[in-house]
């Protein structure tokens, strides 16, 4: 039997998913709420329920552009369900079920409803499977530089990047940093090219002119950091002496260009160890691109992705989010700054440790720089501006401020405590000032309303 699927409004869909279960019994739970109201993203995410896992099958054309997709999602629900939602941009949903039973689908937008069977008890686990199929899409960010996310046509392939909202362009899911899972992602292409993604390859099956690469990410991720990078490449395994098995993925359109800074990545993901503390996954690496697949470098999980014109500063701050935004992910976006101070902040360091710029050099450059003082780093006005330069420049200068205000080893041992004591967790800013507070034993409150909060540049650094 195919579940129908029907595109509908958000309200109409709602008045339709709130009625009774098959058979007549009366409804128990209610809809899970579509989006988890996060400060800037208002639609992403949803309510509801919590993913542990997903198991993506895919198999993808890269002639047509076609993609074809299986998404079984376990997850727990934490209220009693009668109908919840899914984030999926584009696409066609084929079917889907519930616990093996088939489920009603609706869809309003870059929202997917699914009505079960029949009601879902709050705390219980479910397993939900959704195929669809079609031609992905690239997202334009609203953002001054129009940056795209989503699913992006290579020369060779495809390379699937999410960050903030461009998963949804190629899977269904609870789309919000603050629901981290683990993740299954197998993926069947032609054979003459590869599928690399997150976490470690476990099998390879070649069969009849396509191969199929099954990846495991066995600690949990956020979905904005899931990635998929679909062409022609070569691979580099290596290990950093603390034993992290590293794998270095590069497009062969790149050749050797810039294949000393690419080999660094066992040193640098070690130099993070020495700051951060132990490296925070099962396995590290990068994948190289050539610069005009994407015009910018992102942290996706394990294997960050670096068009191959980028400076080594960007390859460490890529590295570094593994620590943070990776394991230590914010709980919603107004807590970019976490991700992005706590990056370019060690950019300075390895430009200190290797006598390039002193870290107080590198804050006084950002001081003087006027776009740093646009809006506070922990308050950004819009989603448009989630990634300008106050998250990025003035979120480092923070850091610095309190390195100044609690001493070069408190300092560090908060910083190493930080990443440990909240791995593979979801923190917020108020998390982050309670913990060097509670650290160093010493009220900020006068650095967190200047530097933090504050609107106006101070008159001196």
């Amino acid at each position: 039997m195919r579940t129908l699927v029907r595109t509908l409004t958000p309200a109409v869909a709602l008045l339709l998913l709130t009625g009774c279960t098959d058979g007549g019994a009366g409804v128990h739970g209610k809809p899970g709420s579509a989006g988890v109201r996060d400060p800037l993203f208002r639609g992403l995410g949803n309510g509801g329920y919590d993913v542990q896992h997903y198991a993506l099958t895919l198999a993808y054309d890269p002639d047509t552009n076609h993609l074809k997709g299986t998404a079984e999602i376990t997850a727990r629900a934490t209220q009693d369900l009668s109908a919840f939602n899914l984030d999926l941009h584009g696409l066609t949903v084929d079917g889907a079920t519930v616990d093996g039973k088939e489920a009603a689908a609706n869809r309003a937008g870059d929202e997917l409803t699914l009505r079960p069977h029949r009601d879902i008890d709050k705390g219980k686990t479910f397993r939900t499977v959704v195929r669809y199929s079609g031609e992905p899409e690239t997202i334009v960010d609203d953002d001054e530089d129009k940056s795209k996310e989503g699913w992006l046509q290579t020369e060779s392939g495809a390379l699937a990047v999410g960050e903030p909202s461009g998963s949804m362009a190629w899977f269904p899911s609870n789309n919000h940093p603050s629901d981290k899972a683990t993740y299954d992602i197998t993926v069947t292409v032609p054979k003459e090219l590869q599928a690399i993604s997150n976490g470690e390859l476990t099998k390879r099956t070649p069969t009849a002119g396509r191969t199929t690469y099954a990846w495991k990410s066995k600690q949990p991720m956020a979905s904005y950091l899931a990635t998929l990078a679909i062409g022609d490449f070569k691979t580099t395994p290596s290990r950093t002496s603390s034993g992290v098995p590293v794998l270095t993925v590069v497009d062969r359109a790149v050749g050797t260009k810039r294949a000393h800074l690419i080999a660094q990545v066992p040193e640098i993901v070690e130099w993070g160890e020495e700051y951060f503390g132990r490296y925070p996954f099962s396995s590290a690496g990068v994948i190289v691109v050539p610069k005009d697949d994407v015009g910018y470098a992102l942290e996706t999980q394990t294997k960050p992705v670096i068009p191959v014109d980028v400076l080594p500063e960007t390859l460490v701050h890529e590295i570094a989010h593994q620590w943070f935004g990776n394991s230590v992910t914010p709980k919603s976006w107004k807590d970019m700054w976490l991700n992005e101070g706590f990056a370019v902040y060690a950019e300075w360091i390895w430009k200190a440790d290797s006598e390039e710029k002193s870290a107080q050099e590198s804050f006084d450059e950002e001081f003087d720089n006027e776009d740093n003082w646009a809006f506070p780093p922990a308050d950004p006005p819009s989603a448009a501006k989630v990634s300008d330069e106050p998250v990025y420049g003035r979120g480092a200068m923070v850091l610095h401020k309190i390195r100044q205000a609690v001493g070069e080893d408190a300092f560090f041992e908060i910083v190493k405590g930080w990443a440990t004591d909240h791995r593979h967790s979801n923190a917020s800013t108020a998390d982050f000032t309670a913990y060097v507070e509670k650290k160093s034993g010493k009220d900020l409150t006068e650095l967190w309303d200047t530097w933090l909060y504050g609107k106006d540049k101070p008159d001196s650094p």
